[in-house]
């Protein structure tokens, strides 16, 4: 039953009140454990009771041996059931034992039947099949933003109530680990992102990439993967897209075709939906990793050396303005929070972002984002806005998410106007064209600069350089430490102090390579001496 006082997903009038929870409802940890006991039990029995024996057997016959396994495991395994529970359980083995799992892909019954162990495709079907029929008339009986609304285990327990009557009105047979993945389906499109909520919950995920209905990518450990994940049709893709973009406040349709948000755990999100896209809707989620990522533990996974570590905390302590340079999916972000945890806790720290993904840890932080204009076509609010307003928030530092654009000019500015310690992070190949791209940008700005003024206010304001790679087989490093020294001439001078040199590829299929210094002596040296970090980095170059 719900939760005293929750709220109740019906609405208030002209609609059957909410159907009870059956009663062999139980919390998620019971169904859980009674999942387990059904796949064990049936494992079990199936090589004990060969087929030539239950030949011989009566339906009675084995549904006395069924209950008393039954029976002796749950005592085994102290789970507390109701009678209805385990009579279903002990129906539903005896019906995988009779009809036995048949050959990988077949097909689910007609008519709905339970095939009790289906394999996955005919018992994906039968699921779905039995979603298209349920889920309109759970609709018809339910107030979605009040469900929102519920505990989450008081909702699932008054939709799996509800599911179990619907089920028997419609005359839908289903065995319990299909009703449990049926009820799941209805929240994660109820309450989540339908079909990607397993991918969101999988931690061995980093992006995943929908490209229309029914084409779903991810990347894990740096390889794409092709999933069996598919959306109905290109509405209910419409519908999730739809859901993401209006929980940050933002809109998708023909006139705004694409869109940038996050989700609700900080994981970025892109969308762009037809007549742009033309394959139907696609979806781009870089997602957040809850794991916290330190420049120790970038270390300890070879992304960097202990030593460049250590350079680069110093660098962040002492409040060197740092641009991080990369490709799409270096790694950029998350170099960039992990410098972030350098940034003393007595300082304060204005972020600005398009779609916010920065993990700042420091109790001083203001967070900004950026608005798209609203129907009318106003109320835009840009990266630049949000800076030049950030410069009168007495920000220590400002860190901004990604440079693309006009706002290099104003991020320049307030790098030589007393904001030391400032980051941010760029698009290109090479530190040296990092450079470059951030000089066209300031001309974006529409201020007429000689080429000249605008090198010597970036070398002034730019001190160190980190350039990232996701290299060809998926592991990401820092390829690249440089500090911009100042100018010559009409050039922007650098000096190397770490690179990443190739090697080869090993049988494994992974590059093999080394962090080398170049045992230079760094020019921020004084700085690191003025905080009192001079050894600790002399050590290290």
């Amino acid at each position: 039953m719900p939760e005293a006082g929750a709220p109740s997903i019906a609405p208030a009038s002209n609609v059957p009140a909410p159907i009870p929870p059956a009663a062999s409802t139980a919390p998620v940890s019971a169904e859980d454990a009674l999942t387990v006991a059904r796949e064990e039990l049936v494992a079990r029995l199936s090589a004990e009771i060969r087929p030539e024996r239950r030949a011989l057997l009566s339906r009675s016959d084995l549904a006395k041996l069924v209950s008393g396994a039954v029976q002796a495991y749950f005592v085994r395994h102290a789970i507390e059931s109701n009678p209805l529970s385990r009579r279903d359980l002990i129906t539903d083995i005896m019906q995988a034992l009779i009809t036995g799992p048949g050959p990988a892909g077949a097909a689910a019954p007609e008519g709905g039947g339970s095939a009790g162990l289906r394999q996955l495709p005919g018992r994906k079907a039968a699921v779905e099949a039995a979603k298209a029929q349920i889920q309109p008339l759970v609709l018809e009986h339910m107030d979605v933003a009040a469900a929102a609304e519920m505990p989450r285990a008081a909702f699932e327990a008054q939709l799996t109530g509800w599911v179990k009557e619907l089920l028997a009105e419609t005359k839908i047979q289903l065995n319990f680990v299909e009703q449990r993945e049926l009820v799941d389906s209805l929240i994660a499109d109820m309450l989540g992102l339908g079909p990607l909520e397993p991918l969101i919950a999988d931690e061995t995920v980093n992006d995943i990439m929908v490209n229309g209905p029914k084409q779903v990518y991810v990347e894990r450990r740096g390889k794409l993967e092709l999933t069996d994940v598919q959306f109905r049709d290109d509405a209910h893709l419409m519908n999730v897209a739809t859901k993401i973009v209006t929980r940050v406040g933002r809109r998708i349709d023909e006139a705004r075709p694409l869109v940038d948000a996050r989700l609700p755990d900080g994981s970025r999100v892109n969308i762009i939906i037809p007549p742009l896209a033309l394959d139907g809707a696609s979806i781009s989620i870089r997602k957040f990793s809850k794991k916290s990522i330190t420049l120790d533990t970038m270390a300890a996974g070879a992304s960097i050396s202990p030593a460049m570590a250590t350079v680069l905390k110093i660098a962040a302590r002492t409040r060197l303005n740092i641009l991080i340079s990369g490709g799409t999916g270096s790694g950029k972000t998350t170099l960039l929070n992990a410098l972030s945890r350098m940034i003393d806790s007595t300082e304060r720290t204005v972020t600005i972002e398009d779609a916010a993904e920065l993990q700042l840890q420091q109790p001083h932080v203001v967070r900004l984002e950026t608005r798209t204009a609203n129907l009318e076509g106003t109320g835009e609010i840009t990266m630049r806005d949000l800076l030049k307003n950030a410069l009168r928030m007495r920000p220590d530092r400002i860190i901004i998410g990604e440079c693309r654009g006009e706002e290099a000019l104003d991020m320049l500015q307030a790098m030589n106007t007393g904001h030391d310690g400032s980051m941010s992070t760029i698009h290109a190949n090479t530190p040296r064209e990092a450079l470059t791209r951030l000089e066209n940008m300031i001309g974006m700005a529409g201020i007429n600069l000689p080429s000249r003024a605008v090198r010597t206010q970036i070398a002034s304001a730019i001190h160190m350089i980190c350039q990232v790679n996701r290299m060809r087989d998926g592991h990401r490093r820092i390829t690249h430490i440089i500090e911009v020294v100042g100018m010559e001439g009409d050039i922007i001078t650098t000096q190397e102090l770490f690179t990443y040199q190739f090697q080869g590829e090993g049988s494994d299929g992974k590059l093999r390579g080394s962090f080398a210094s170049s045992g230079i002596r760094p020019a921020f040296l004084p700085r690191a001496e003025y905080f009192g970090l001079d050894r600790a980095l002399l050590e290290v170059i």
